[in-house]
């Protein structure tokens, strides 16, 4: 009976750590766990005065039905039209 209930906490334990994990990736900044086409590693963003910021992405967010996106780079953050933005995965 003991060993029923330890196996049925561990696997509980388990299914816990893994959302959380999954929750986590997810919901912050550069999603890799899920897809890992999605994690990028450096920014060139355009800006409307005609200037080019490029740096390393901390993290970036999409919105769903937008053609918008949010980069932080070097902590700064952009947002800013797809079009203005190359993501890049070294």
């Amino acid at each position: 009976m003991k060993k029923k209930i330890i196996i049925a906490i561990v696997i509980v334990l388990v299914i816990a750590i893994v959302g959380f994990v999954v929750y986590w990736e997810l919901t912050h900044g550069n999603r890799s766990l899920v897809d890992t086409s999605n994690r990028f590693d450096r920014a060139v963003i355009s800006l409307p005065n005609g200037e080019v910021v490029e740096g390393r992405v901390s993290s970036w967010l999409d919105f769903a039905n937008s053609d918008s996106v949010q980069v932080t780079v070097d902590g700064k953050t952009y947002l800013t039209h797809y079009s203005n933005v190359c993501l890049i995965d070294d």
